[in-house]
């Protein structure tokens, strides 16, 4: 059997995922950058071990190559707008984007559900993108809120808010 990329694209839509904006600095230029991504998973608790995959033709895959670090900031359902700024080809994706910098000097995202600072352990190939493990370095988590999520290709809509006592 073979498998067709639009068929194992609609396939795989069928697995909900949440939205990060993975983001790093250039070691050359100081110049930040973002990427939308949706492929991130735990990898390992002992050590704090995280992947990320990133498109082999995304133009910012050779910083993200070179900078020895990134931060994964995990996006509320808020944070929609955030999340199309990074995944287009804006001019200007960082103006007006609340942010610090911790020890590695990646953007770390305001306003996220939890932000995860990692040194970047290895690169591996997997066919048409790069997977990045990372040691988490630093972190930090909300106790409150919910994810952005992601479904067969939409963005996935929040509940709608509880009705208040009827008297």
């Amino acid at each position: 059997m073979s498998v067709d990329s639009r068929s194992f694209r609609k396939a795989l839509g069928c697995f909900a995922t949440g939205v990060t904006v993975v983001t790093a600095l250039d070691p050359d230029t100081q110049t930040p950058v973002g990427v939308t991504i949706s492929a991130f998973s735990s990898l390992s608790l002992d050590p704090p071990l995280v992947l990320f995959c990133l498109g082999n033709r995304t133009s910012s895959l050779n910083v993200f190559r070179r900078s020895g670090h990134f931060v994964v900031n995990v996006l509320s359902e808020l944070q929609r707008d955030l999340s199309m700024r990074f995944a287009g080809r804006m001019e200007d994706k960082w103006s007006g984007v609340g942010r610090e910098a911790w020890s590695s000097g990646a953007p770390v995202l305001a306003g996220c559900l939890a932000n995860l600072e990692c040194a970047v352990e290895r690169a591996v190939d997997g066919g048409d993108h790069t997977i990045f493990i990372g040691r988490i370095i630093r972190m930090r988590h909300q106790e409150g809120g919910s994810p952005l999520v992601y479904f067969r290709g939409n963005y996935m809509e929040p509940p709608p808010a509880p009705l208040g006592e009827v008297m």
